[in-house]
């Protein structure tokens, strides 16, 4: 029978073994932190859609080969003397405890508001902020970045007052991208349009990445609706053609959702 393997201490006693140099897998060995980075990131949105999709099996086999990531990480650093997984916990668990003094000291406010307004003063001190933008991460998912970037603005007052400002400012920069006409014009006016739907999607405390995989994944449930319904290739059949096979697919999804 197979030894049962269940415990946190297993996990990092197999990825030392992996990275043995005598005797450990030769993929393994030959990762660094650069080669896993594009891993950690998958795998990070595996989670996203195990929960999005709510599949509890999935989202506990997504959730260890995250976990695995973190320790792969710290398996390499360990081997360069920067620091080990016992120190990576620590500092998670130090950094847990200072930014909740509501919970682990008594004398600080527990109002919501008031949560929020330490929380980001502690990671800004922790940090050595300067500026109000600092400290936010480029490797972000762009419509990620520009809502984090437009939450700190609107921090100091720089903001619209509700959503119909935000509104017309899509307006205005789709306005603007239909006037431009060279190619890098169009690319700096749509970039704005997408920041100005950023923006609006903030205002009505709409997540942008959330809703914009959700109607990619709707475009796509639709799309192979079409595919299925034809009776020949897409790709033979005129737009008006396509857009009957689009309408019945909504509409067949809409009726099997009620």
């Amino acid at each position: 029978m197979a030894e049962t393997r269940n415990s946190f201490n297993d996990l990092v006693t197999i990825m030392a073994r992996l990275r043995d140099p005598q005797g450990g897998c030769e993929w393994d060995l030959a990762q660094t932190f650069a080669s896993i980075a594009p891993y950690t990131i998958e795998e990070a949105y595996e989670v996203a859609d195990a929960i999005a999709r709510g599949s509890m099996p999935e989202l506990k086999d997504e959730l260890g080969d995250l976990l695995l990531q973190v320790v792969f990480h710290a398996r390499m650093a360990e081997e360069a003397d920067a620091f080990a997984i016992e120190d990576v916990i620590k500092a998670i668990c130090d950094k847990m405890v200072r930014r909740h003094p509501h919970i682990f000291d008594q004398s600080s406010p527990n109002e919501t508001h008031a949560i929020e307004q330490r929380w980001e003063e502690i990671k800004a001190a922790e940090r050595g902020d300067v500026g109000v933008l600092d400290g936010v991460a480029l490797a972000l998912p762009a419509l990620l970045r520009a809502q984090k970037i437009q939450k700190r603005a609107a921090r100091v007052g720089f903001d619209w007052p509700d959503a119909s400002g935000a509104k017309a400012k899509i307006i205005e920069e789709l306005d603007e991208a239909e006037a431009a006409t060279s190619a890098a014009d169009v690319e700096d006016e749509v970039g704005d349009l997408l920041f100005a739907v950023v923006n609006y999607a903030r205002h009505r405390a709409v997540d942008p990445e959330t809703a914009l995989r959700g109607a990619t994944a709707k475009f796509e449930r639709r799309f192979r609706q079409m595919e299925k319904s034809a009776d020949q290739p897409l790709g033979s059949l005129t737009l008006e053609s396509l857009e009957e096979l689009w309408a019945t697919a909504k509409r067949a999804q809409a009726s099997s959702a009620d």
